[in-house]
């Protein structure tokens, strides 16, 4: 996992080891589009389809104020309707909506999202970055539930017996045992959901607006895992009560995510939309997440090209690592 050093607490950002003869160095240094975030070529304008997805007791609303910021930026921005009924469904809507946009797409999640998009991207050539935004990154056969489980932080129940997580109202919608809708209390949500960051009116207005999940998006394993072929970002709040902050950089890390920490709730799209906006931004720049932490520049590339010359010439291989390490399967 690499670190963006973006706020004080962030986080130091990780050194990264390099090596490729210099002629593969040569090669692969970035033109003067590529460096601001384009494709080379004839289709040096293009800009990637950024596509935000919603996560439980959230909507698409919640991108507002990003999608604002994104699109003065030029980016064209779609923020999807997540229909929250099942893991496989919910995926197989995303899934064919990006099979529906022309180019390149980077595509983002948030808490409940971020199991969406695993599954939605796996084998789709055009999302070239995924960002997680204190999003789930569940691996194959993996579940929200048991991730929101593995370390403490989560406060959505205080009773890992209980039938129903202790914070969640159950609202049957049938007879049968997984017709049943998952709501936050709302004397939960303020605390749960915005970790007391938002005026009392703020948070009850969310909460009264808030789209419940169906039970079984919380127990349905994972089938795909797009982070293990799609390099990722992810940015982890250090005040998550909902998923909790652990469980992200447990999963961030897993990931070999390039990460940055802010210091916020779970929805933190409420509280901090330029974070998001800049790491979204990041993503969609530098299709390289192994450099995207370090700042490494094009005239910085050239003198290591230079240097790696130097060392064939007399003997000796400079090496710079440029691709993530391959994940188990």
């Amino acid at each position: 996992m690499k670190r963006i050093a973006q706020h004080p607490h962030a986080g130091r950002i990780l050194p990264l080891a390099l090596a490729v003869p210099a002629t593969v160095l040569l090669a692969a240094m970035p033109t003067a589009a590529s460096e601001s975030g384009g494709p080379t070529g004839s289709n040096a304008s293009i800009k990637p389809t950024i596509v935000l997805v919603h996560g439980a007791w959230a909507d698409a609303s919640g991108w507002d104020e990003i999608s604002e910021r994104l699109q003065s930026q030029g980016y064209p921005v779609v923020a999807t309707a997540n229909p929250l009924r099942s893991l496989s469904g919910d995926a197989a809507y995303l899934s064919a909506r990006l099979k529906s946009i022309k180019g390149p797409i980077v595509l983002v999640g948030h808490s409940y999202g971020g199991a969406v998009i695993t599954n939605a991207a796996a084998g789709n050539p055009n999302v070239t970055s995924l960002v997680y935004v204190a999003g789930f990154a569940p691996d194959k056969g993996e579940t929200t539930l048991e991730l929101t489980a593995k370390y403490p932080g989560s406060r959505l129940t205080d009773d890992p017996e209980a039938p129903v997580p202790t914070a969640l109202d159950a609202v049957p919608l049938g007879d049968g045992p997984t017709d049943v809708d998952l709501y936050i209390k709302p004397d939960k949500f303020s605390d749960v959901f915005l970790s007391d960051r938002l005026d009392r009116s703020q948070a009850d207005v969310l909460a009264a607006a808030q789209r419940p999940a169906a039970v079984v998006t919380g127990s349905e394993p994972t089938e795909a895992v797009a982070w293990k072929t799609i390099p990722s970002w992810y940015l982890v709040p250090t005040d998550d009560r909902t998923i909790g902050t652990e469980n992200l950089r447990f999963m961030a890390e897993r990931a070999d995510s390039t990460t940055v920490e802010v210091d916020a709730p779970h929805a933190v799209m409420e509280t901090n939309p330029g974070d998001i906006t800049r790491l979204i931004l990041r993503a969609a720049k530098d299709s390289r997440p192994s450099l995207a932490g370090t700042g490494t520049s094009a005239p910085a590339l050239a003198a290591m090209a230079g240097a790696s010359a130097l060392a064939v010439a007399g003997g000796t291989t400079l090496v710079l690592r440029t691709r993530r390490p391959a994940h188990a399967s």
